[in-house]
């Protein structure tokens, strides 16, 4: 491609989700219910975890971090989007944009590590049941913990290096509701080959390898849960195991969607970000909760007392 003679961009413009004029109001309340689940449901289960010492343990430890990144990683770009729906201006600085692409690529790979780390996890749990206390002992969490902010960290300041260390020189209208790669490398003035393979050969290893990790786990899980000759005791094992394997789907599902289908097909581009945007993040607290009596208890628990303590 060749370089092309323009003033460089300083700002883009946020077209929105595509085939959506005319829906703002209607998309301006969709997102915001969502948005605000989001937040109310992770934090009640940060407050559950936290208030409660039967939840601390590797599993909560890991669940509460996955409700921290469940937290800001909608952040990242429903309010912005929130304000342009509601008539505000759509554009967003150079700056802004980068920092976008960053924080989403580092909350989404740190949320892909901690699946993994969670499906370990849960290996040691059913796999080794006398051990999993000395296998994941705190030491181990932390590690495991500051491992996948640290190579998530990486992923996206390599990821986000590439995509603007290319000249930007018109035009500059982002073809969807928040900056992501695809998107903005194609408004780029030069060569987007080396950008393009580094974030496929990135995005597609990272999430392939983790997800071959969380598939090694949960086939030795399987095995084992299938060695128990109690079906009470095989039962107990799999619900425990039922809500981490839903938010695996709903996660790598899009991320597949997204990163590696062979062509670019309209409906699926504008549908598949919302999802993975808005509404998976919400669901979370749900799969989570729905399920789990400790949870459900510690929450109530938390409840009762903040009331009792407002009252006193």
């Amino acid at each position: 491609m060749k370089m092309r003679n323009h003033t460089p961009v300083t700002e883009f413009l946020l077209m929105g989700i595509p085939h959506t004029t005319g829906l703002e109001n209607v998309l301006f309340v969709f997102f915001l219910a969502f948005y605000l689940l989001t937040l109310l449901g992770n934090l009640l289960i940060l407050l559950a975890i936290l208030t409660s010492s039967n939840l601390h343990t590797p599993m909560y430890f890991f669940l509460g971090n996955l409700s921290v990144f469940d937290i800001f990683f909608p952040s990242v770009s429903s309010p912005k989007m929130m304000l342009y729906l509601m008539g505000q201006n759509r554009t967003i600085s150079y700056q802004g944009c980068a920092s976008q692409i960053f924080f989403y690529h580092f909350l989404g790979c740190t949320e892909c590590f901690l699946y993994t780390v969670m499906a370990y996890d849960r290996f040691a749990a059913i796999c080794h049941p006398l051990r999993y206390t000395v296998i994941m002992n705190h030491r181990v969490c932390t590690v495991m913990t500051l491992g996948t902010w640290m190579g998530s960290c990486l992923h996206a300041s390599v990821l986000t290096f590439l995509v603007f260390k290319l000249p930007y020189c018109g035009p500059n209208e982002v073809d969807n509701f928040f900056c992501d790669i695809p998107v903005v490398l194609s408004l780029a003035c030069a060569d987007t080959s080396l950008a393009q393979t580094v974030s496929f050969t990135n995005v597609g290893v990272v999430a392939l390898t983790c997800f071959l990790l969380i598939l090694t786990s949960y086939t030795r899980i399987v095995i084992s849960i299938l060695k128990i000759t109690s079906s009470e005791g095989r039962r107990r094992a799999f619900s425990t195991c039922s809500a981490h394997l839903t938010s695996i789907l709903l996660f790598y599902g899009p991320v597949f969607l997204t990163y590696l289908q062979p062509a670019s097909i309209s409906w699926l581009d504008s549908v598949v970000p919302v999802f993975n945007n808005i509404v998976t993040p919400s669901l979370n607290p749900l799969i989570y909760t729905l399920r789990n009596k400790e949870v459900k208890l510690a929450l109530r628990r938390a409840l009762i007392q903040g009331v009792h303590t407002c009252g006193a």
